[in-house]
């Protein structure tokens, strides 16, 4: 299951980060707004017919869990992707595919502080090598007309996704393709609604095409891996591995764009590199305590999942069911996964 999530987080960072040279060359055509709503949509509507193609009940969401996803939505849905898009308006594509990586600094900065996720000190020095990336990112946009606001916007819409991705974490129990739907339709029909009261015309239908399946690979089916990484590696791990995704980013953008970044480009790669290796190699074990817990899931019958069932059960795993954990004491390496959110 901990290679499941890992290759999850891996191939969302590689559609997220690819989606962001994409989303540039639409800006020309579409503005920022317009653009974020048909990007959200592209992914609701094409996860919704996902969703009526898999022929399995689609389940519901527990009403606990409502506060969570709505914040999760308004955070990472609504306000970010229009921050990200006023910042490509005003940055090139590869600067800011790295500046992305402060998303992974932020993440694992609310993770620790806010929601007191165990972040050790490998993590924290790796946060800040990312973070001395970003800084000198920024610094080199200062002799450009536009002045920091490019940069300063890309920041601001990487704190957004970082409280989504630890608002995320609290209902990624749950089905993985129903929450990043839902964050689509919602998410997207505000921006869309925004976007035509501000007086934006919608684009030819072969530009609102190619941006909805942008909006699908790039944000939804990314979003639905991220969520598959939450339950398995905690938010601040899988933030760590998402990092890469401006490095996918950046490759595509310098291939498609033609563009040429300056010393400092290499530089912050460098730094955000080096956060990157420190977040991915750090390792955790002691003993813990589990307390007794009744929860549903996508599980195996691992040393956390030994329960009988009271059903006929042909034998298939991963599978999804209610179950019962009983208290348990014992020490492995581990993540701060759905198991493993205890106190230190």
């Amino acid at each position: 299951m901990r290679r499941i999530a890992i290759a999850s987080a891996l191939l969302s960072a590689a559609l997220f980060g690819a989606s962001t040279p994409l989303a540039k060359l639409l800006l020309g055509e579409v503005s920022p707004l317009l653009l974020a709503a048909v990007l959200y949509l592209g992914s609701g509507l094409g996860l919704a017919a996902w969703l009526g193609l898999r022929k399995a009940p689609v389940p519901s969401i527990a009403r606990s869990d409502w506060p969570w996803l709505g914040g999760a939505i308004a955070t990472g849905g609504v306000i970010a992707p229009v921050l990200l898009l006023s910042g490509l308006a005003r940055t090139d594509a590869s600067s800011a595919s790295l500046l992305l990586n402060l998303e992974s600094a932020f993440t694992a900065a609310l993770a620790w502080l806010a929601f007191r996720e165990n972040v050790d000190r490998r993590v924290f020095l790796g946060m800040l090598a990312i973070v001395a990336g970003g800084v000198v990112l920024s610094w080199e946009q200062l002799p450009r007309a536009a002045g920091l606001a490019g940069p300063l916007l890309v920041a601001a819409a990487c704190l957004g996704w970082a409280l989504d991705n630890n608002l995320t974490r609290k209902v990624s129990g749950g089905d993985a393709a129903t929450i990043a739907c839902l964050k689509g339709l919602v998410a997207g029909g505000v921006n869309l609604l925004a976007a035509l009261l501000a007086g934006a015309a919608l684009p030819a239908g072969a530009l609102l095409a190619a941006a909805g399946a942008v909006g699908f690979l790039g944000y939804g089916v990314s979003l639905v891996l991220f969520i598959v990484a939450l339950r398995g590696l905690g938010t601040a791990r899988t933030g760590a591995y998402f990092a890469v995704a401006p490095f996918f980013g950046a490759a595509l953008a310098l291939a498609l764009l033609g563009e040429r970044p300056a010393a400092p480009f290499w530089v912050a790669g460098a730094l955000m590199a080096l956060g990157v290796w420190l977040h991915l190699t750090e390792r955790h074990e002691h003993e813990h305590v589990h307390e007794a817990l009744e929860h549903a899931h996508p599980h195996v019958h691992d040393a956390h999942h030994r329960h009988e069932h009271d059903f006929p059960w042909d034998g298939r795993e991963p599978h999804v069911h209610a179950h019962r954990h009983e208290a348990l004491v014992h020490a492995h390496p581990h993540y701060p996964d759905l198991h493993h959110r205890h106190p230190h």
